[in-house]
């Protein structure tokens, strides 16, 4: 079994390799855009702005940056007129593999304060999934899951684990279908290392 990072990719998923790359994806406010265009779609600055509580400005700033090392893109075909600028996602999704430990010190650095970020974005989501399930209908709520478990793994065993949860993911990111009549967005988390 290939180590991890040795997977096939989706093919609409991003590599993060440099420190810079690391460094424009570390930020919170970066995320949410970006996560925001990958869940809903596109939208224009002021949607974006008005959903995130920000201004307008710091928003074009954020997208430029996010633009800048190829995470969105605008998207122009959609503006009404002129003045009004929209923007997507530029893939699907984000893989994120951390720094060896030989590589140079600031891409380390750089991938842990990414990966930290990226940690506290995954535990707000959960945070506000249990807050959501207060009134949510009771079916969508039933057909939820959460857990954990610790298993006493081999590195090989762990690879093999990895990759069947990633095809899991992609099996359902696939089988999603925005526009199917009763379909809402459901957020997968996972996340299997060794324990520290």
């Amino acid at each position: 079994m290939p180590p991890p990072d040795a997977r096939p990719a989706h093919p609409a998923t991003v590599s993060v390799t440099s420190a810079k790359q690391m460094r424009a994806l570390a930020h919170p406010l970066r995320l949410r855009i970006l996560g925001e265009l990958r869940i809903d779609g596109p939208r224009t600055v002021g949607a974006l702005a008005d959903l995130v509580d920000e201004a307008p400005g710091t928003l074009s700033y954020h997208l430029g940056k996010l633009a800048e090392f190829g995470f969105v893109q605008e998207a122009p075909e959609l503006a009404a007129d002129r003045r009004e600028h929209w923007w997507r996602a530029a893939h699907d999704a984000t893989r994120i593999t951390p720094s060896p430990a030989d590589a140079p010190a600031d891409e380390r650095l750089a991938s842990a304060a990414m990966l930290h970020q990226v940690a506290d974005v995954y535990a707000a989501a959960l945070h506000a999934s249990v807050d959501a399930q207060q009134v949510q209908p009771r079916e969508w709520v039933d057909a939820a899951t959460g857990g954990d478990t610790v298993a006493y793994l081999t590195v090989a065993q762990l690879s093999e684990a990895s990759a069947e949860l990633d095809a899991v993911l992609q099996k359902w990111h696939a089988a999603g279908d925005r526009g199917r009549p009763g379909a809402e967005a459901v957020q997968f988390i996972v996340h299997a290392s060794r324990r520290a």
